[in-house]
């Protein structure tokens, strides 16, 4: 996925609110004012932080070890950093975004 089709899924998913509260290099997206994901804008490769259930963190860390890492400069229990270009689907990044909304959606 490319930095815009990761922003245009974010914010088709229904109540979210796109943000910049770390200044103009990060989007930041919240579903009742709570972060669900964070975005550079100037990364190569582009890579997002997504929240995740600690179990399902650490299988998808282990299935994707080049794509699926430990959140950079977030909680490693409860999130990952994606890495965009290191062989996931569209539809596996769409997955992970939605749980990570859902998740902080409850």
């Amino acid at each position: 996925m490319y930095l815009d089709e990761i922003c245009e899924y974010c914010i088709t998913l229904p109540g979210v609110e796109e943000t910049q509260p770390f200044g103009p290099d990060h989007i930041v997206y919240k579903i009742k004012g709570k972060m669900f994901l964070l975005v550079g804008i100037e990364e190569t490769p582009i890579r997002f932080n997504v929240k995740c259930n600690p179990e399902r963190a650490i299988q998808l860390r282990e299935d994707f070890p080049h794509a699926v890492l430990p959140g950079y400069h977030m909680n490693k229990k409860h999130w990952n950093t994606v890495v965009m270009g290191k062989g996931l689907s569209r539809t596996q990044c769409e997955d992970m975004i939605r749980h990570s909304y859902e998740l902080v959606a409850k």
